[in-house]
């Protein structure tokens, strides 16, 4: 007689708070800083070969322990990406349009601090595409499409970090109208209209209030918000990127970490004191003579590339007293606050390095440009600014 082969056995399970799992991740990263500072604090004995291999096995389970604490604050993508297919129904039969979303990559897991914070940009570009990225159904079929149109969420995963695009096969974005729009804001100079590759054009698109609709509705405007969305992917520590084709749709590409926890930073000297700048938001650093930074009206600028960029004097946006001056050589990090190009002008670099990063103090959290804590080998804070908290 057969015999029914066992039901297969469901994994134990256990429901943990939130908070008890961040206050586990906040002690876990101190296990960490420790490791490292009780490392440096020891170098003189680096060359015992016993006492190298000590500290090699602590490092190897102090790095296990890391990745799997952070397993634990990982969540599926389907948590943001469930309600954006309905939200995108409801918005087309409020035009007169037809959709179909399609969904891909939402079983990746990434910590659940930056997903909760991903909703919000998502269901803003799903409602911008349906509302000003397709066409109407009579529109479609007259530019030889399907009428309904396709709204397509892809996510993948690139090393350590989470690709998510947005792209919809609709009428895409009019350059041209963006470069009109731009020059009545006074972000560009008309004469340099014409030098301006695509991609450049289209980052004209992020700047707070610019927006290519020939209408605001109700449902949204491309270009209103855009903004808000660069912001929070940037404070998360991602980029965001655009690319437009007319008559073939717009897609839009969230690049944000998979964890918010671990963090690639510049680190910067001003004075006496070091902070530290997200690695995605820095375009590269250089040196430039004294002399080549001039100042107008109060502003300071500098000819970067046969561009004026203006430059920020970090040490005084910070209130940091101190600061060095009277150099040769000034050192600049070129940068992007709120959809401007800028140079911060700083002291000295001092390195790059990934480390660990704690939420500030809760004395310390009305201070919006600090995104971050940790503590360095020596022992030494340092905080990780956001960028976009300038001026």
């Amino acid at each position: 007689m057969p015999t029914t082969p066992p039901a297969p056995r469901l994994s134990a399970t256990v429901r943990v708070r939130t908070g008890t799992l961040d206050r586990f991740l906040s002690a876990v990263g101190e296990v960490i800083l420790s490791s490292s500072q009780l490392r440096a604090g020891v170098a003189r004995y680096a060359h015992d070969p016993e006492v190298a291999d000590g500290f090699d096995r602590v490092d190897r389970r102090v790095a296990e322990l890391q990745r799997r604490v952070l397993e634990l604050r990982t969540v599926p993508l389907v948590r943001v990406t469930d309600n954006l297919p309905r939200a995108a129904r409801q918005v087309a039969e409020k035009l007169g349009k037809r959709v179909e979303v399609e969904i891909i990559g939402a079983e990746l897991e990434l910590d659940r601090s930056i997903l909760d914070r991903l909703g919000e940009p998502l269901l803003h570009l799903v409602r911008n595409a349906v509302d000003h990225g397709l066409e109407a159904p009579t529109d479609r079929i007259a530019a030889g499409k399907s009428e309904t149109g396709i709204l397509r969420i892809e996510a993948r995963r690139q090393k350590d970090s989470i690709e998510i695009e947005v792209s919809d096969d609709g009428g895409g974005i009019d350059l041209a109208s963006v470069c009109r729009r731009a020059i009545d804001s006074g972000l560009i100079h008309p004469d340099l209209v014409e030098d301006l590759p695509p991609e450049e054009v289209a980052r004209f698109i992020f700047h707070p209030g610019l927006s290519t609709a020939q209408s605001i509705s109700e449902v949204s405007g491309r270009g209103v918000g855009m903004d808000a969305v660069k912001a929070t992917v940037e404070s998360l520590g991602g980029v965001v990127e655009l690319r437009t084709e007319v008559g073939r749709g717009t897609t839009t590409t969230l690049i944000v970490p998979i964890t918010a926890a671990v963090q690639r930073v510049l680190l910067v000297g001003i004075a006496d004191e070091r902070v530290a700048i997200p690695i995605a938001k820095v375009e590269r650093i250089l040196e430039v003579p004294a002399d080549a930074i001039e100042e107008a009206a109060g502003d300071c600028f500098a000819l970067v590339d046969d561009e004026p960029i203006p430059v920020l004097n970090l040490a005084r946006e910070l209130r940091i007293e101190g600061a060095a001056s009277g150099q040769n050589a000034v050192p600049l990090v070129l940068s992007e606050v709120r959809g401007e190009r800028v140079a911060l002008r700083v002291d000295r670099f001092a390195g790059q390095q990934e480390f660990y990063v704690k939420p500030v103090p809760e004395l310390l959290v009305p201070v919006r440009i600090l995104a971050g804590l940790t503590v360095l080998d020596d022992g030494s804070p340092v905080f990780l600014l956001d960028l976009n908290q300038l001026g």
